[in-house]
């Protein structure tokens, strides 16, 4: 019962946005810096990779959403196809909801490939982009401008066969912006469940 109740509140993020995190970044316009840790406890800056494409991917192993991703290897795929065209794959866990040795043994089991994945305890990350579900996507070109901010595909739903009829809208920008086109669908409505920031943020 606790996980039927758990889902049905994450299926509502769908048609809601989180009112915790106004948004500030905007697709066009220069992206948020930001500084963190990763999961060694090595600081990361969106500065250490001007020049190169950057992927963000909120994310969160609770969320059905997310396990959909992960579960069937759709993330961990796009992430791998993304890093080898090279672009820069920056998974965020915003709150404190997991330990970094919970994420670490997680990303592990998924066969992950981020670049990094950066902790976001106090929600800074989060609330600069307006981050409102997991998973949310943005895409950063090597000029430090923002040139999509959505969902991973176009069917928001947390069932994994509906992956193989969707379109992965990170693949098709990044994509685009390589081939030096003009992404297509630079916004569309990020699904999933709500980010978790932390009390007051």
């Amino acid at each position: 019962m606790k996980s039927l109740l758990f889902g049905a509140l994450c299926g509502l993020t769908v048609l809601m946005s989180s009112g915790a995190a106004a948004q500030t970044a905007s697709v066009g316009s220069a992206a948020p810096a930001f500084a963190a840790k990763d999961l060694s406890g090595k600081p990361i800056a969106l500065a250490d990779f001007k020049g190169k494409y950057v992927v963000l991917e909120w994310t969160n192993p609770d969320c059905p959403y997310v396990r959909k991703h992960y579960n069937s290897g759709n993330m961990p795929t796009t992430q791998k196809q993304a890093v080898a065209k090279g672009a820069v794959w920056l998974s965020v866990s915003t709150g404190d909801t997991h330990t970094t040795s919970e994420l670490q043994s997680w990303l592990k089991t998924k066969s992950a490939s981020p670049t990094a994945t950066l902790t976001d305890a106090d929600g800074k990350i989060a609330r600069a982009y307006g981050a409102r579900t997991t998973p949310h996507m943005y895409i950063i070109d090597p000029q430090g401008t923002l040139i999509y901010a959505g969902a991973i595909d176009s069917k928001a739903t947390s069932n994994p066969a509906d992956i193989s009829s969707a379109t992965n809208y990170v693949d098709q920008a990044l994509g685009e912006a390589m081939a030096g086109k003009a992404v297509s669908r630079a916004t569309t409505q990020a699904y999933g469940c709500s980010v978790k920031y932390p009390s007051g943020a």
